[in-house]
């Protein structure tokens, strides 16, 4: 920032805040919020409109509970407890999958871009075949003319 006259200036301040939002930090780290926020609603319906009516249901008929979030013993609401227990299961096992997705994923393009340097020849062994194969012509070609 520079000082003219005693006084900041505010260009360089709001320059250098622009630049501190456009780094790819903070600009990843607002993506991931978003995408989590999204994320965390699709594992809610998740949870509650598939998991629990399909595995929960007949426990719950037995416990005389509609809701997982309304069990309760004494005042305490387990069923609350429970229903995040198993939010942080499903999530868990989400991202697990995600990421065992993505390294699979960069292990075969790591093993492809492998290959490929390997396929490549390398310049100086070009050059000297080019040349080897220039000097044996021009070695035929004396030779047919003696």
């Amino acid at each position: 920032m520079t000082i003219r006259n005693g006084k900041a200036q505010a260009g360089g301040f709001l320059k250098d805040f622009s630049d501190f939002l456009m780094k790819g930090n903070v600009v990843d780290l607002a993506v991931a919020v978003v995408i989590g926020g999204a994320f965390g609603k699709i594992v809610t319906s998740l949870i509650e409109d598939i998991i629990t009516p399909a595995l929960l249901n007949p426990a719950m008929k037995k416990a005389g509970v509609d809701e997982l979030s309304k069990l309760s013993m004494n005042g305490i609401k387990y069923g609350s407890f429970l229903a995040a227990v198993l939010n942080f299961i499903v999530i868990a096992f989400v991202i697990f999958l995600l990421i065992r997705a993505i390294e699979k994923a960069r292990k075969k393009m790591q093993r492809k871009q492998e290959m490929a340097e390997e396929m490549q020849t390398d310049p100086v062994v070009e050059v000297n075949e080019r040349l080897i194969s220039s000097v044996d012509r021009l070695n035929q070609t004396l030779a047919e003319r003696n």
